[in-house]
């Protein structure tokens, strides 16, 4: 553990079945247990959702995206609004990655170099270079509490020679996002495995990122549309590797199959879009699977989201009534759904964790699979 680090991991327990671990990970705007997942908010905002009711559902931290805060308003605005925190009104952790994922999918016109990325903005189609050093300065100036270096997230299918060399530039940039990395007492600094789906890529980038001896590692480059048994192949190789007294984040995940089989190979840490997306499209998560809302089926359905849910929407309203509003175009609707999904997947890792602790996770994961809907992939 890096003793002057401002985010520190704390492990308390190890499962017995799964091997997979509940720890505690401290942080300059409070502590919280592990396993956990992060609801996104791109743009200073979880979609649909005050800062006050995402904290209400039990989150402790949320992300943050750099390209997009960086694009609009800036980060320099953000900076005299006292920081990120005190911008949204969120007094809990942030962690911010570093716009490298946004960049490289957004654009198709991006062009990689040894000095940085050149792409054109989304919003007006400016030029505009994003370098190691500009993403560390920018993520400073946000003042996350968790920041991430400039990684190049490449296509999955790309050819080991090609991945090989993206391994090597990330690892080039790891080490200028780390001299540029002066906040050190405010903001830990977190570093990503990449390699693709090649194992001598994955072990190489693990072995070479933790000898930088960072505060936490992160694994990119997965759930990017490889089938389910690489991903879990390609954590299998690397969280061995990682230290065990420090946090492992798998970037990009959220459907709670992925999260679980995720918690059992050692992940400490998730995030994803995926919540607030399917709710914003009349899906809801539950404890049968997937439930399309919107559906002609539940125009008469009377009956809650999901029976076994306690969320304010399914203790308040019926399907019939959510269908009505999103069907009515009316923003209740959505905040509805959005906010039964984060509570779900809140939820779901907080039950991750009492398993863990009662030394049951398989048995869990056995169970959540057997439910109608959420057969393992």
């Amino acid at each position: 553990m890096t003793t002057d680090s401002p985010v520190k991991y704390e492990l308390i327990h190890v499962c017995k079945q799964s091997g997979a671990r509940r720890g505690i990970l401290h942080t300059p705007h409070g502590s919280f247990e592990t396993p956990v997942f992060m609801p996104v908010g791109t743009q200073a905002t979880v979609k649909a959702m005050t800062p006050e009711e995402v904290s209400s559902l039990g989150a402790e931290i949320i992300l943050a995206n750099t390209y997009h805060l960086w694009m609009r308003p800036g980060h320099d605005l953000i900076k005299e609004a006292g920081g990120l925190h005190k911008f949204m009104n969120w007094p809990k952790a942030i962690l911010t990655d570093s716009g490298g994922f946004q960049v490289f999918s957004l654009s198709d016109a991006r062009r990689i170099d040894e000095e940085g990325v050149k792409f054109n903005s989304h919003i007006d189609g400016s030029l505009h270079k994003l370098t190691p050093e500009l993403a560390i300065d920018i993520q400073t100036a946000l003042g996350a509490d968790i920041i991430m270096q400039l990684d190049e997230c490449a296509d999955w299918q790309k050819d080991r020679s090609y991945i090989k060399g993206s391994v090597e530039r990330t690892l080039r940039w790891l080490e200028r996002c780390s001299k540029q990395h002066e906040n050190t007492a405010q903001q830990a600094l977190f570093g990503i495995v990449q390699g693709g789906v090649y194992e001598d890529l994955r072990r190489l980038s693990a072995k070479e990122t933790i000898s930088f001896n960072l505060p936490g590692y992160a694994i990119g480059g997965l759930s990017v549309g490889e089938p389910a048994d690489l991903m879990y192949k390609m954590l299998e190789v690397v969280t061995p590797i990682l230290p065990e007294d420090k946090p492992r984040y798998l970037m990009g995940v959220g459907s709670p199959d992925y999260l679980i089989e995720g918690v059992i190979r050692g992940i400490d840490m998730f995030d994803c879009v995926l919540p607030t997306r399917l709710g914003r499209n009349g899906t809801v998560m539950t404890s049968e699977g997937r439930l399309t809302v919107r559906n002609a089926t539940y125009a008469r359905d009377f009956t809650p989201l999901d029976p076994n849910c306690s969320c304010y929407a399914c203790r308040n309203y019926t399907r019939a009534y959510i269908r009505h509003l999103i069907k009515a175009n009316e923003i209740l609707g959505l905040r509805l759904t959005t906010w039964h999904n984060l509570h779900f997947l809140i939820n779901l890792m907080s039950q991750v964790r009492e398993a863990i602790s009662r030394n049951e996770l398989l048995d869990y994961r056995d169970h959540f699979f057997s439910q109608a809907g959420w057969a393992k992939e």
